[in-house]
């Protein structure tokens, strides 16, 4: 079977109206667009990516597993197929917010029903979340839209599960908010109501309900916001009380997770200083005996000493665990957050009196996923260990979620990513080379630049090193010299590096600017790989001078004529002549000088957003496309003297260029738009005169506008950039 990005704290206001409307149902299946051409979508292969927050096996049907993300929706693993089946990817361009899962709910008396509630962001600009509820193991869903928020890429996203359902009545479910208290519905989710007298009161910036759990027929509800007690319980569904004499102190100021041995009728707490993933330093692990009220402290190890070197502070938190469900006293807990020394699991099969770590004999086969690397020798244990799960099925079969995968066992020795079909990667910049072994090269976030020789398979060579970056904020290719690439980025040992193999292997610059390490941004190339340009951007949105290179990056020079802070983009014939969008003004500059100086050129056009974007087309010089959003897309044809407005297209968010049709004198089109009302993939083969949709209902992956390229070797192949559901390429059928 299988073994199995960081966020804001909200600032919502509590509110507490919670009445919700039941929505239309969701239905899932395969249909294309009327009159588009059918497509058939895909994923490039990374192999996870993405933090895994939620791992939830069902108690009473062998193999079926669910797991959450926080920013790329919810999967069913496929036991016959080995792999994860995406299950929110139907949720579309208005909806982006519902592609984060806060909790999700399995009902152990009826095996297909489902429940996520779903919602990435708690905080004022975000929209409201909803549920989701299926009759068929998510293979389709009817929605109820809340008037909260819920925030699954909010701090103590780990945590949970904040959703429910009652073990004495299928019908009636429960739902933990972060500042609207608790939520309870008696009509399957079809509609929610405030709990009235629950002790704790929410507050507008702190946790709310950590976690909800059954113990018997009694329910038990973790309390994240501190300064009292965190653990309340009902037995009868209508009063709650905190539970007596539960653990106080730094230790155990936030309840994370928890689960409940039936056999010895005990309930395992983890807790955290912090609601994590990051921010934790101290937690430890607690037990209640149910029957009679007796707390034990079952720590593994406490925080706050140093690694085994002496140097580092051993400081971190505890997060998942889990219960075999089968064999009495056998529990298994992560720590959290513990860098110097590396999380890790520990187990205990005698309720938690003696552990062993299972981090200190496990052998970890990343062969399938190189990148776990990050440019090691050897891949690490783990990190951000809250999603934490075991086989009712099976006492040695373990899963965990990382910050980038999910690692399971068989033997409790070796590991491995079981991550096939789950793909969660933020995607920031696409370059399909036209020549070479690869026919993509990606810039992604947290985890650098891919090289992909095959779409189906995670790069053997795993992420770019020399040097390693985090996020990658540039990436480009020579038009004319394809062999040579640039990449930019997020990294402690430098943050630009260059290739001479079309992306394979890479060298750093052997200079920078000083801001580079703190504000490093997107870069361009000429089209002979001469001259590069550098722009900054500190994370703040604080804008610097970009500087120029025409010796490979070992010397630099501010280009004060730059428009700050924009994206240059290369003309992809002249080498002299490079472009820049100047988003704050809405004035096009442009260089023919190498990029030594720039002139405005038009003005007068769309601004105020930097998400504004200027491509040019390949094989051409001077022609411009100008994507700003719902103002529409403009054209220039001459090196952006001026501009005309495309009429073709109401809204254009990204766009690209891929090979011809047959026949055609102009590029295949691809861009993120809407000719109408619906945003979506289309395509154009005339220049942009007309467009088809060649996505569909099925297919939409909530957010998609950061950009887009075709590939310039196979007419129909584009290759889209998610928010958090990877890379996915389309092709025609």
């Amino acid at each position: 079977m299988f073994a199995s990005s960081l966020s804001r704290r909200a600032v919502l206001a509590g509110a507490a109206a919670v009445a919700a409307v039941a929505g239309a149902p969701a239905l899932a299946g395969q249909a294309s667009a009327a009159g588009a051409p059918a497509y058939r979508w895909r994923n490039v292969v990374i192999g996870g990516t993405g933090f895994i927050t939620g791992v939830l096996f069902h108690p009473r049907v062998r193999g079926l597993a669910y797991a959450r993300t926080d920013i790329g929706g919810a999967y069913r693993w496929d036991d016959r197929r080995d792999r994860w089946i995406p299950l929110l990817d139907h949720i579309g361009w208005d909806d982006w917010n519902l592609l984060g899962v806060e909790a999700m709910a399995v009902d152990p008396a009826h095996p297909d029903r489902l429940y996520l509630a779903c919602g990435t962001y708690a905080q004022s600009w975000g929209s409201n979340g909803a549920v989701l509820r299926s009759d068929d193991r998510g293979a389709t869903w009817r929605r109820t839209d809340l008037t909260v928020k819920l925030g699954a890429n909010e701090d103590g996203r780990g945590a949970g599960e904040r959703l429910l359902v009652d073990p004495r009545d299928s019908d009636t479910l429960w739902l933990g908010t972060r500042h609207d208290g608790l939520l309870r519905s008696t009509d399957r989710g079809a509609t929610w109501t405030p709990v009235g007298g629950f002790p704790a009161a929410p507050s507008a910036t702190g946790q709310g309900v950590t976690l909800l759990v059954a113990a018997g027929r009694t329910v038990y509800a973790g309390w994240g916001d501190g300064g009292g007690a965190n653990l309340f319980r009902t037995a009868d569904g209508t009063t709650w009380e905190a539970v007596p004499g539960q653990p106080s102190g730094t230790a155990a100021r936030v309840p994370i997770r928890a689960a409940y041995d039936r056999h010895t009728r005990e309930l395992y707490v983890t807790y955290a200083d912090a609601p994590g993933p990051n921010g934790q330093s101290d937690g430890s692990v607690h037990k209640l005996r149910t029957t009679g009220g007796e707390w034990t402290e079952v720590t593994p190890v406490k925080p706050g000493g140093t690694t085994s070197g002496g140097g580092s502070a051993d400081t971190f938190g505890y997060g998942g665990v889990a219960v075999d469900a089968r064999r009495p006293g056998t529990v298994v807990v992560s720590t959290n957050n513990r860098w110097a020394a590396v999380d890790t699991l520990y187990r205990s099969t005698d309720g938690g009196r003696s552990w062993r770590s299972l981090k200190d004999t496990a052998v970890l086969d990343v062969s399938e996923t190189p990148y776990l690397k990050w440019g090691e020798d050897e891949p690490k244990f783990g990190w951000w260990i809250q999603a934490l799960a075991l086989d009712p099925y099976d006492a040695r079969h373990v899963v965990y979620g990382t910050g980038a995968t999910l690692y399971a066992t068989r033997d409790l020795k070796h590991w491995a990513p079981q991550i096939r079909g789950l793909e969660e990667t933020s995607v920031r910049q696409l370059i399909s080379p036209p020549a070479g072994k690869a026919h993509l090269i990606s810039g992604l976030g947290d985890i650098g630049v891919m090289y992909h020789e095959r779409l189906t398979a995670s790069p053997a060579g795993g992420m770019a090193t020399n040097p390693v970056f985090g996020t990658a904020t540039g990436l480009a290719q020579a038009a004319r010299r394809p062999r040579y690439v640039v990449r930019t980025g997020w990294g402690d040992h430098g943050n630009g590096a260059y290739s001479e193999d079309g992306g394979r292997t890479w060298a750093p610059f052997a200079a920078q600017p000083a801001i580079a390490k703190d504000a490093p941004g997107p870069i361009a190339s000429d089209a002979d790989g001469g001259v590069l340009l550098w722009s900054f951007v500190h994370w703040d949105g604080t804008k610097h001078p970009a500087h120029r290179s025409a010796d490979n990056g070992a010397t630099w020079t501010e280009v004060p004529t730059f428009p700050k802070g924009a994206v240059p983009v290369a003309d992809p014939v002249d080498p002299t002549r490079f472009y820049a969008y100047d988003t704050d003004t809405g004035t096009l500059f442009a260089s023919t000088d190498g990029g030594r100086t720039f002139t405005a050129q038009a003005d007068g056009l769309p601004s105020g957003d930097s998400q504004f974007k200027l491509v040019a087309a390949p094989g051409r010089t001077g022609d411009l496309w100008l994507s700003t959003k719902g103002n529409g897309l403009y054209r220039s044809t001459d090196g952006g003297a001026t501009f005309t407005k495309v009429d073709s297209c109401r809204a254009s968010y990204t766009l690209g260029f891929g090979k011809a049709a047959d026949g055609a004198g102009y590029p295949a089109i691809y861009q993120v738009g809407s000719t109408e009302e619906i945003t979506a993939v289309y395509r154009s083969d005339d220049g942009a005169r007309t467009w088809v949709r060649i996505n569909d209902d099925d297919h939409q992956w909530g957010w998609t506008g950061e950009t887009i390229t075709g590939d310039p070797r196979a007419y129909g192949r584009v290759y889209l950039a998610t928010n958090g559901r990877g890379i996915q390429y389309g092709e025609p059928v």
